[in-house]
């Protein structure tokens, strides 16, 4: 197949289309607008193979779009181009607004275009996989519920309400136009090659120099981590074998509050390259709360499982475990964010 990833310089993306190329035999061109959390080192063990390329743009720009799926006569559309940090939706939420909301619409149009030209035997096996996050269903109280794909939509912050939106345009269009949409729905990412704004990746960085571990409120906010790399191997799946007009929850049944991630990480960094200043856990900082800060959230993967036959592959200790290892051993990919020579700027505080 012939696959139209967005967003493939990005955390999640790149692992994505890393995957792709290494694991299947499909092209894949790589569509991304090269925002400041794009890094194009993340591609570097795909630069050059003969079933990759890469194109700067805007997914807003529906003519780059309609010309791109045409040129590279596209069979599915895997959708990841998105504004994704949720402190910054409420510093700026314009930005989410335009590239969640709007650059879907375009993207879903482009993709009826393209779709309403291919030949029937084409039509019927062409797909857009739209993928979002669990964020859109809000929150959950500290018991044993998980989000299903039945559960009711409540996001809390603009990101998440962005995502939302994008998501009930994205089945309208399955609905009203026949379009072949597939949405999936993940928990929190962790892995190698992330961006160093979020949480863990914030704290491996913080914590190798000795700075301070900023924790919200007092860490007891839930969240279930899932692999990139476990994520990338489910998206494959809901292309190629979902149901048209169907929702996938990804989910990695790694449920930890904040504070007990940033202690598994100083856990581990302890062990590999001990401090001479004594245990890390010793700059845990405790900070105001985030504004709409949702308590918890867990994911029910159990259609995924049964209907695609995917099973995660890391336990949040074997997973956190690789990533603070990726960390220690490729400083040339993290150093010039962390120094602010990348892109211009500086990090935010946290996740």
């Amino acid at each position: 197949m012939n696959i139209l990833v967005t967003g493939g310089v990005g955390f999640i993306g790149s692992a994505l289309v890393r995957h792709l190329v290494a694991n299947t035999q499909h092209r894949v061109v790589n569509l991304d607008k090269l925002t400041y959390a794009a890094n194009p080192a993340s591609l570097a063990t795909v630069e050059g193979h003969p079933r990759y390329r890469f194109v700067e743009g805007d997914i807003c720009e529906r003519a780059q779009l309609i010309s791109l799926l045409a040129e590279e006569d596209v069979d599915w559309v895997m959708h990841l181009a998105a504004e994704s940090h949720v402190d910054r939706s409420i510093d700026g939420p314009g930005d989410f607004v335009r590239t969640n909301i709007n650059g879907t619409f375009e993207l879903l149009e482009a993709a009826r275009a393209h779709w309403s030209r291919l030949p029937a035997a084409r039509a019927a096996t062409f797909r857009v996989h739209h993928v979002s996050t669990d964020e859109v269903y809000g929150d959950l109280p500290l018991d044993g519920s998980r989000f299903t794909e039945e559960t009711p939509y409540a996001p809390s912050s603009p990101y998440s309400a962005s995502k939302a939106a994008s998501d009930h345009l994205a089945r309208a269009w399955h609905r009203t136009y026949g379009l072949p949409v597939v949405v999936s729905n993940c928990s929190n990412n962790y892995g190698p090659r992330h961006f160093p704004e979020k949480l863990i990746p914030l704290t491996i960085l913080n914590a190798l120099h000795g700075e301070p571990l900023p924790v919200y409120g007092r860490g007891e906010n839930v969240r279930d981590w899932l692999y990139v790399d476990d994520h990338a191997r489910a998206l494959e799946l809901v292309v190629s074998r979902g149901e048209p007009g169907r929702t996938y929850n990804v989910g990695g049944g790694n449920e930890r509050t904040n504070l007990a991630v940033v202690e598994a990480i100083c856990d581990v960094l302890d062990r590999l390259v001990p401090s001479p200043d004594g245990p890390r856990r010793r700059l845990i900082t405790f900070v105001s709360d985030r504004p709409g800060h949702d308590l918890r959230y867990a994911i029910d993967a159990s259609r995924l499982e049964t209907e695609l036959g995917w099973l995660a592959r890391e336990t949040f200790e074997t997973g956190i475990e690789k990533t603070v290892r990726w960390y220690l051993d490729n400083e040339a990919w993290w150093r010039p964010i962390r120094e602010g020579r990348y892109r211009g700027e500086r990090l935010g505080q946290l996740t």
